[in-house]
């Protein structure tokens, strides 16, 4: 079979697709296996641009599966802008002194961890730059002129293919829907650079399918999950994706707030509301009117508060703490707890109305140990935060370090996972800067490589407890029968901590809570839910309530 009749074999699927109704995703890998066969390289990846500057991998062949989870700033990564400014494609051979974004993430290369051969080229979907498409390969002189040429015309078919999953997003979505995410993305544009939702198991796309559902809508939601799992950047995504997205996001730890306080911070308070109160204060909800209020860790609010949480919500009327006049705001509330409500309800910890009228849209986001291989894509997300904060050339993961991070069990779940990337990367940026001998060299020239020894996961703490915090009914070795639900055995164990803790300082709360790592009104609150006894503070008088 000729040349030209292996092309033409190659693209007939490619051409019979653009009819069909596929997953953008499921295109995106038949185009690249396409190029892959056809053009001799050694891995190939599509980008999306991003707010004119960042480019966002949608799919790669034969790159590190970390690939997907990374953002590549344009002016960091010569190569990528100097293919979204050419006319046509561009080839950068081995003598190129620009660095190549993918040093170190090309599968199966052993070693060998530069790039040799490069070559790509813009995508533009009518008049403007879409992405760009890259192929790599490890060997000099492996892309010729022909090669350049073929690359032209795939270019044009992928450009086809972009637009034709363009056409049946839109077909598919209401014209309102449009709108929330092109604002949505113009806002995420102008944000702090932060961690972002991203994953492809399918724990996520349902978790992203109902987020996408719901967002457009004005219902309540409450966000449940365990901690670190990224509830806030969840209720963030809600929030981007909603008719307010223009307006402004508030967001409350319930947790953190002092229970002597938590009216004032919500509702806000009147001059002489109480002793210290020397003006007038807005509350959380003013400060949200017309955006989104969200509340993290409601579960903690006493349930006085919770009383008058519910009539806000109910006909949006507040009232500021001393005041007797009400007022009306426009808030949509998205609400998170890593506790089983429905639970706290039953034991008469929480208000059951406003347990129903939280729930309206409820949304569990799945633990990072029931994503799979989304830790990966997770994981190059950080590894590129780390080395933009680094000045590093490269960092990338050795095929141990990414067993172990498949392995492991993630009890801190995405929050885990950032701190540990952060961690590593240090450790290795570390000793990449030192030869055998000792000899000091730069690191930022060179592509470091994170090894499970960086990572130093050792057994998780879910899986035993240190033999110092004695455990009631087990030991570290042998873990106890199952004969208790697991929120009261959580509740016997944190028991167990805090009278320890406060034993051991004479019942100084504010030593024992400093020793638990807590604020001291957080741990009178948790000791009063735990039927633990506190000893006032030396010095306190009783107030009774006729003052």
């Amino acid at each position: 079979m000729t040349r030209a009749a292996d092309v033409l074999d190659a693209l007939s699927p490619l051409l019979a697709d653009l009819t069909r109704e596929l997953p953008a995703e499921q295109r995106y890998q038949r185009l690249l296996a396409t190029l892959c066969r056809l053009l001799p390289c050694d891995a190939a990846a599509l980008l999306r641009l991003e707010g004119g500057d960042t480019l966002v991998p949608l799919s790669v062949q034969g790159l590190c599966a970390d690939t997907l989870g990374r953002r590549f700033a344009v002016d960091a990564h010569p190569r990528l802008k100097a293919l979204l400014q050419a006319p046509g494609p561009t080839r950068f051979a081995g003598d190129c002194e620009l660095p190549d974004p993918y040093d170190g993430l090309v599968e199966g290369a052993g070693d060998r961890l530069e790039v040799h051969d490069c070559m790509g080229c813009a995508l533009r979907v009518g008049t403007q730059v879409w992405g760009v498409l890259t192929l790599d390969a490890l060997q000099e002189n492996r892309f010729s002129q022909a090669d350049m040429q073929l690359l032209q015309w795939l270019a044009d078919l992928a450009a086809a293919t972009v637009a034709a999953v363009a056409r049946m997003n839109q077909l598919t979505q209401s014209a309102e829907s449009e709108r929330s995410r092109a604002e949505a993305y113009r806002l995420a544009a102008t944000l702090p650079e932060r961690p972002v939702l991203a994953g492809q198991s399918a724990a996520f796309r349902q978790l992203s399918s109902d987020v996408a559902l719901v967002a457009p809508s004005d219902l309540t939601v409450l966000i449940t999950g365990e901690t670190g799992v990224g509830k806030e950047l969840v209720a963030r995504q809600l929030h981007a994706g909603s008719p307010r997205a223009d307006k402004v996001f508030v967001s409350v730890n319930c947790a953190a707030l002092p229970e002597t306080l938590v009216e004032s911070e919500l509702f806000g308070h009147v001059r002489g509301a109480f002793s210290g109160a020397v003006g007038e204060r807005r509350g959380r909800f003013d400060m949200a009117h017309g955006g989104t209020l969200f509340l993290d860790e409601i579960g903690e609010l006493p349930l006085a508060v919770q009383a008058k949480l519910l009539r806000a919500l109910q006909d949006g009327q507040l009232q500021r703490l001393g005041s007797d006049r009400e007022h009306h705001v426009d808030v949509r509330l998205i609400a998170a707890t890593n506790r089983d409500l429905a639970a706290e309800v039953r034991a008469g910890r929480f208000r059951a109305d406003l347990y129903h009228r939280l729930s309206v849209f409820p949304l569990q986001v799945p633990p990072l140990r029931a994503r799979g291989r989304d830790v990966l894509i997770l994981a190059g997300t950080f590894i590129e935060e780390s080395r933009r904060r680094m000045g590093l050339r490269g960092l990338r993961l050795s095929a141990s370090a990414q067993a172990a991070l498949l392995a492991h069990d993630w009890p801190g779940n995405v929050r885990e996972l950032e701190y540990l990337v952060a961690r590593a990367a240090l450790k290795a940026r570390g000793r990449h800067g030192a030869d055998a001998a000792g000899t000091a060299r730069p690191a930022q020239a060179a592509v470091v490589t994170l090894e499970a020894d960086d990572l130093s996961l050792g057994p998780s703490p879910g899986h035993g407890r240190p033999s110092a915090s004695p455990v009631p009914n087990g030991t570290p070795d042998a873990p106890p029968a199952v004969t208790q639900d697991l929120r009261s055995a959580v509740d016997a164990f944190q028991r167990h901590l805090v009278e320890q803790a406060l034993a051991a300082h004479a019942g100084n709360t504010a030593a024992a809570a400093r020793a638990l790592g807590l604020d001291r009104a957080n741990l009178v609150r948790l000791a009063a839910r735990l039927g633990v006894r506190t000893a006032p503070r030396p010095g306190t008088r009783t107030r009774h309530a006729n003052g």
